[in-house]
């Protein structure tokens, strides 16, 4: 069983190492096929993609944060993930056909 860390934001992984979090596996971009069931997804994935790694029986855990709009498309270090409360939560994510 693989712990992954999907980031491509210096800030996260900062954040990431100050609260102990660790992984096995670090990629900026995730492959959903390389994911395994029983394996661990750390990150702000896009939907489809969250979708994707749990029907593999992964598990996925939100990097989230309330973060204001006068910040979004900056980024952002640790410090500030901080201000925006930024922790990890789990959500089991599944795609139904209309």
């Amino acid at each position: 069983m693989t712990i992954w860390f999907i980031t491509r934001h210096p800030g996260a992984i900062e954040w990431a190492a100050r609260h102990g979090i660790a992984w096995d596996r670090y990629v900026p971009h995730l492959d959903p096929e390389e994911v395994a069931a029983g394996d661990t997804v750390i990150g702000s994935l896009p939907v489809h993609l969250a979708a994707a790694i749990c029907a593999r029986g992964a598990s996925y855990f939100n990097l989230s944060l309330d973060m204001p709009a006068h910040l979004r498309g900056w980024e952002l270090d640790a410090d500030v993930l901080e201000a925006c409360g930024a922790r990890l939560e789990k959500y089991f994510v599944k795609k139904e056909t209309p």
